[in-house]
């Protein structure tokens, strides 16, 4: 058993069964967050799964290229103290051309391997808005799935390796227009 489990907040946002009272809304655990696109891209979201294609501007689901600049999806965990789970950001990384062109090659049958590298954080984060822009090392441990990021330094850099609480979950929840705080209050 988890020490979480003693936190009847978590209980109720484990237990797909339980209704809200105030609404009906069930949850059945932690969710991610992705971000659509970096924060710089100019041109609106993606619609309906397509690409957005401005002049030289693209962006894909995964990747972007925007005034010379390009950017891969990738994924940033934070362990959820106290409990076996993870929570993921998805956000976007801005890399030099060459090393897009690495990531590219990664999706050939028979992939060179990806050495890992410095890129920069390409969204602000709720909660840790202030690591926007920071160098952080991208890797690829398997080519099937998204980049993997790592934190160097700062807060997020600590909260990757030790740890976020489960109300520093529910508040990057919030920061993010997703405030459940209310729906695990009571039953």
């Amino acid at each position: 058993m988890s020490l979480l489990a003693l936190d009847s907040r978590w209980r109720r946002f484990n237990d797909e069964t339980r209704a809200c009272p105030c609404c009906g809304r069930r949850f059945n655990g932690v969710f991610d967050i992705g971000f659509d696109q970096p924060d710089d891209w100019p041109h609106g979201p993606r619609m309906d799964e397509t690409d957005v294609i401005v002049g030289e501007d693209r962006l894909s689901g995964d990747l972007c290229r925007h005034e010379g600049r390009h950017f891969v999806r990738a994924v940033l965990a934070l362990p959820l103290r106290g409990s076996d789970e993870v929570f993921h950001f998805g956000p976007w990384v801005e890399v030099p051309e060459t090393v897009f062109t690495a990531y590219l090659a990664t999706f050939d049958p028979n992939p060179p391997a990806f050495v890992p590298t410095d890129g920069i954080l390409a969204n602000s984060l709720p909660q840790f808005e202030d690591a926007s822009g920071d160098v952080v090392t991208l890797s690829l441990p398997d080519p099937t799935q998204r980049p993997q990021v790592l934190v160097e330094t700062g807060d997020l850099a600590k909260a990757q390796s030790e740890g976020i609480s489960f109300d520093d979950l529910l508040d990057i929840y919030a920061g993010s227009d997703m405030d459940i705080r209310p729906h695990l209050a009571a039953d």
